[in-house]
């Protein structure tokens, strides 16, 4: 079933709410299809999910849940909004035209959605989200979050990647306010307040573009996001969340490593005490399942025990990786970024809303779940040496004789296709590095924050040069088969599984360290591709600069090979 098929489903399952639309003005209710070109005292428009409320003379809309208000909508440069109609009402959906004398917006609601779409109108340049978070989360979809912490972004206003949507993590883990744009065109700005422990992101303020839509949702649970400090002694324990999922979700958990980026890790989820775990997978395909024990395999890490993951109850729980490759120090965090089979019809995750929002074309495309795929091409080595030691262990050689051909020619065809991703990721890492000298040349002033990105890209060269020798060459792993055919392949001597073994031997650590060495090259580009948004908040000098390596990063991540760890 195809992502678009499957969110034309569940558009058609959800559970609508049992209250509709309803307006009132200053208390006293408007009659669905009357359109009121002003009201006398608080404009009110409720779809049972959230409630537009705009007292008279005031310079935002709130958008409250309950009785709660989640967040100001306001327009820039409106102090007081002079101009509040309806436009459009009946069953299904209302619209409010809001503004002042040259500054006009719509915003509708739709019956049961938890979400406002805002139409920019004429002089409609920037909507502000008022919404006091210390968390700022964009979510990544090709790679790990974004996760910015207020308490340490000095600047009064700084410019943020511009990813189509963001996540301001309000209340105290009970709302989180998502706001979701068009295009990567529309800039985005934080505005910050406060110092020490008091220090948030006040708002976010996003740029209508060219008659761009905005749409701005409210997530609401007890407990629908968390975070939980990790400090370095945690390393190696397990430890309790305080936490407890408030439903059945893909819950994603970003966990801060000690160099301050995030590492983006699925929560695992049990269905019955002491059972295996189930790891949702929300770019497509099933779950996967993983042992009571937790126990996980992938290139880079090597054998670890996943550290991230909820009882039968529900509970939350994380054991910080004690391995020399990975270590977490810093906030935990944790929200819903998909559905799965269990979640609650009448619940909304991230990607809902972003399917809801954009459309499932869209969000697709976003998504790129093409990109997102991993490829797989011939045989891997460690399977080829399992195949050939028991054909020759058997003394079934000349007997299997094709077969033993089709392994020599699929495990050459392994080689050549990891080998390209390789390739392709020191040919990126040399591209950018001519990029960065460039920048650094052109804009001197930013020699410090270009540094850092020329220090992340150079790992992929020091990488390379660490496994070349053992790696080897296509060419090499081709003459290898060549003597294969030569020397062993009919060949039944007491000394043919011995030969066999040796060859197996070499191949598997020819594929070994490409396999690793693939993974540690992605590795580096997700650093370099989070690293530069991160310095694009911090100084605002680096916009054009980071946008330009994030744009590079997202090809160069496309289509992971199937070794390379595309998630953990």
């Amino acid at each position: 079933m195809t992502l678009a098929i499957a969110f034309i489903l569940l558009s058609a399952l959800q559970k609508p709410s049992k209250t509709g639309i309803q307006i009132s003005d200053g208390g006293d209710p408007v009659k669905l299809g009357e359109t009121p070109a002003s009201f006398k005292g608080e404009a009110l428009v409720s779809n049972g999910r959230i409630t537009l409320a705009i007292p008279k003379g005031a310079p935002a809309v709130a958008l409250r849940s309950g009785a709660t208000t989640r967040a100001f909508l306001r327009l820039s440069g409106v102090t007081t909004l002079d101009h509040v109609a309806v436009v459009d009402s009946g069953r299904g959906s209302a619209t409010l035209e809001i503004g002042t004398q040259g500054v006009r917006a719509r915003l509708k609601v739709k019956k049961g959605d938890v979400t406002v779409e805002i139409q920019p109108g004429e002089g409609a340049a920037k909507l502000s989200v008022d919404c006091p978070s210390r968390f700022i989360v964009l979510p990544d979809f090709f790679a790990d979050d974004i996760v910015i912490d207020a308490r340490k972004l000095p600047p009064a206003s700084v410019e943020i990647p511009s990813e189509n949507f963001l996540l301001q993590l309000a209340g105290r883990g009970d709302a989180i306010v998502m706001s979701v744009f068009e295009n990567k065109e529309q800039d985005v700005r934080l505005s910050l307040r406060g110092e020490g422990a008091d220090r948030v992101a006040a708002g976010s303020e996003i740029e209508f573009g060219k008659g761009r839509k905005i749409w701005v949702s409210v997530l609401e649970a007890p407990q629908i996001w968390h975070v939980r400090e990790i400090a370095a002694a945690d390393a190696g324990k397990t430890l309790p969340l305080d936490w407890k999922m408030p439903f059945p979700a893909a819950w994603r958990c970003d966990l801060t490593r000690a160099n301050d980026l995030a590492d983006s890790w699925e929560l695992l989820l049990q269905k019955e005490k002491d059972g295996d775990y189930l790891k949702p997978s929300w770019m497509g395909g099933g779950p996967e399942r993983l042992p009571a024990t937790r126990k996980r395999w992938t290139t880079v890490l090597g054998s670890f025990l996943y550290p991230v993951w909820s009882d039968a109850d529900r509970n939350g729980f994380i054991a910080p990786l004690k391995h020399e490759k990975l270590t977490f120090q810093g906030p935990a965090l944790i929200y819903p970024v998909n559905r799965v089979n269990e979640t609650p019809l009448d619940v909304f995750s991230v990607i809902d809303i972003v399917r809801n929002t954009l459309g499932a074309g869209p969000c697709e495309y976003l998504l790129d779940l093409e990109g997102n795929k991993s490829e797989y091409k011939g045989r891997a080595t460690c399977s080829s040496r399992d195949v050939l030691t028991k054909i020759y262990g058997d003394g079934q050689q000349k007997a299997k004789h094709a077969e033993v051909e089709k392994v020599l020619q699929d495990d050459l065809l392994f080689v050549k296709h990891i080998r390209g991703r390789i390739t392709r990721y020191v040919e990126f890492g040399r591209r950018i590095r001519e990029y960065l000298a460039e920048q650094k040349k052109a804009h001197p002033e930013l020699a410090g924050p270009i540094g850092e990105l020329e220090k992340i890209a150079e790992e992929i060269d020091a990488r390379f040069a660490a496994r070349e020798e053992k790696m080897k060459t296509p060419d090499h792993v081709a003459k290898m088969n060549d003597d294969f055919r030569r020397d062993v392949m009919d060949y039944d001597g007491p000394d043919a599984l011995e030969r066999c073994k040796k060859y197996a031997r070499a191949l598997v650590e020819i594929g070994d360290n490409q396999d690793e060495l693939s993974g540690e090259c992605r590795w580096v580009v997700k650093a370099l591709r989070q690293k530069a948004g991160l310095l694009m908040a911090a100084d605002p000098r680096m916009t054009p600069i980071a946008a330009e390596l994030r744009n590079r990063t997202q090809e160069a991540l496309k289509n992971p090979a199937g070794h390379e760890g595309n998630r953990h």
